[in-house]
């Protein structure tokens, strides 16, 4: 009896390892892939519009063009040791003229920003 105890043990750890496996592959295809970039699901979250509002008020205090922020209108996020993210942001300089710009910021976990990337978005 002892010995069919000890060869099902393999099976069975094989059997668990194969529906870890299984259930992995399942999330990182609906879920946000770890290093990869996925869009940010709502960006009307206050967090994603302050984000941009940052981003715009960070450069125009860099370039001194007078741009001011309106909206985050798409995005994409990437998971790093805190959270990377790429948004599309409409600006207005200070004749009204709005145009869109690719704003980069690198978000670390505890809050930190730095606007890694400003510039006209192409065909924006």
């Amino acid at each position: 009896m002892q010995k069919n105890s000890t060869m099902g043990r393999p099976l069975l750890l094989l059997a668990l390892l194969a529906t870890a496996l299984a259930a992995t592959s399942a999330l990182g295809r609906r879920g946000v892939l770890l290093g990869g970039w996925s869009p940010v699901k709502d960006v009307n979250d206050p967090h994603v519009q302050e984000l941009g509002g940052w981003a715009v008020a960070q450069h125009a205090s860099l370039a001194k063009d007078g741009l001011l922020f309106r909206r985050v209108t798409r995005g994409e996020q990437q998971v790093v040791s805190g959270m990377n993210y790429r948004l599309f942001v409409v600006a207005a300089d200070g004749s009204g003229k709005r145009v869109t710009y690719l704003a980069q910021i690198y978000e670390h976990w505890s809050r930190t920003r730095k606007l890694t990337s400003f510039k006209p978005a192409a065909g924006g």
